[in-house]
């Protein structure tokens, strides 16, 4: 069977005429790199905002820039989406006023309205599509347009949070048989009924891994603009490196607590049938990036460092409160009916904490308070904002005895209070929620401690 690759190009990859230009090299160099999944274009230093963030603007009429109090009117979003497709349609040199008046109609088209943001906000990476594919074959590369809607994907109706449906896989799976290269636009699907809809943001990474699952790729390219996957964040701590291998297991949990650099729902088809998920730099294709693979042997204890800004936690104290059946399901059931989205929640005899996302507690804070007071009824209800969890992880601390002691004591030494701590159950990863004006020296800290000495 005949190894082949699927590979993602991200926004940054596509952001213009000279990256498209670096995104064909890198195509051509491999031949079996036939599955190319695009995303939207991304910024090329002539707006501060992508494209995406511009057609969530036009599909609310203004309303996503203005609740980021950015005086945005949509009309302008309509003018920078369409300048930037005509401008990489020029700089091209391509024939594309097909593409361009297509575009402009699907942004004034009518819909109901829950159903239009997702079809506007997919209009990037359905359009950026187009303009590669005819690229590549005006330099007579052997590329077909294949869209969501034609090759199969099929997700759920779960607008601006869509699943893939298992019945897409054996769809997908047809394009193996498909000749030359095939650009498949990420980030959506359509529903059984015939809808557009999107996943969540960075979704083009969740299409990437499906193709790459469903067609049994040898491997899942993911390409964008660093060198791999950092130790930590080396824009905050200079001298980090890029880390050459990691599980599947690791890269979730540092995506999922605020490495953004990879979906972190992109991977778990790939694990399934051991897809090796390889990061790398468009601009630096030589560098080695970072592999990921299902299993590894640790030669260090911690391998990367995440952190995680803008959290808040709900503290809720009574009397024998873990022995109330259920009590953490309420709170829990109480945030899911507001939209907030949660990430750690530690208990004890009598209290416990969940943190969430302050952002989603916006406008939201009081009916929620009120809601847990009328199902608890608790002695303390308290929220707590501004907090930063810092989170080790490695699969080698699981068999280093003290790590969270010794992590600890490096806080400790700079004056640093520690107002959460939990530890994963796989003993892989911890984390430490603090005030967010020690995340600084938090992080240095623990990079010191945890990896420049080993």
């Amino acid at each position: 069977m005949e190894d082949l690759i699927t590979c993602k190009f991200g926004g940054t990859s596509l952001a213009n005429a000279c990256q498209v230009d670096k995104v064909r090299s890198i195509v051509e160099s491999d031949e079996r790199r036939r599955y190319v999944v695009v995303s939207a274009p991304g910024k090329d230093g002539t707006d501060d905002e992508k494209v995406t963030d511009h057609l969530f603007n036009i599909a609310t009429g203004g309303k996503h820039f203005k609740d980021q109090h950015k005086d945005i009117p949509p009309h302008d979003s309509f003018s920078r989406v369409s300048g930037k497709f005509k401008k990489l349609v020029t700089d091209l040199g391509i024939e594309g006023s097909d593409i361009l008046k297509d575009l402009e109609a699907d942004l004034r088209r009518d819909m109901p309205q829950e159903k239009r943001v997702d079809f506007i906000a997919s209009r990037g990476e359905h359009y950026n599509a187009k303009v590669i594919t005819r690229y590549l074959q005006s330099k007579g590369f052997n590329a077909s347009l294949r869209l969501p809607e034609d090759i199969g994907i099929v997700v759920s109706e779960d607008f601006s949070d869509a699943r893939v449906l298992p019945e897409s896989y054996a769809r997908l799976k047809e394009l193996r048989d498909a000749d030359g290269i095939a650009v498949i636009p990420g980030y959506y699907g359509t529903t059984r009924s015939g809808d557009v809809a999107v996943f969540s943001r960075g979704g083009s990474d969740l299409t990437g891994g499906e193709v790459a699952y469903s067609i049994d790729s040898a491997l899942y390219e993911n390409w964008t603009d660093t060198d791999g996957v950092y130790q930590v964040d080396p824009r905050l701590v200079p001298g980090a490196e890029v880390i050459p291998r990691l599980t599947y297991k690791e890269i979730r949990l540092l995506s999922s607590k605020g490495f953004d650099i990879f979906h972190f729902n992109a991977m778990i088809n790939c694990k399934k049938r051991k897809i090796p998920i390889h990061i790398r730099n468009t601009n630096n294709p030589d560098s080695d990036g970072t592999l990921i693979v299902s299993e590894r042997v640790p030669e260090e204890t911690a391998v990367g460092i995440a952190r995680l800004d803008d959290v808040a936690y709900i503290y809720v104290e009574k009397d024998g409160l873990a022995e109330v059946i259920g009590a953490t399901k309420d709170v829990l059931d109480i945030l899911k009916e507001y939209s907030v989205h949660t990430y750690h929640y530690p208990t004890d005899k009598d209290d416990l904490a969940i943190l969430v996302d302050q952002n989603d507690l916006m406008g939201k804070a009081d009916v929620i308070r009120e809601e847990i007071d009328k199902a608890l009824c608790p002695d303390v209800l308290d929220m707590i904002y501004n907090i930063s969890v810092i989170s080790p992880v490695g699969i080698g601390m699981k068999e280093n005895p003290g790590i969270l002691a010794q992590a600890a004591t490096a806080l400790k030494n700079e004056n640093i209070n520690i107002e959460i701590v939990d530890q994963g159950p796989a003993q892989i990863s911890f984390h430490f929620g603090m005030q967010r004006y020690y995340a600084d020296d938090a992080l240095s800290a623990l990079y010191r401690e945890l990896i420049a000495r080993d």
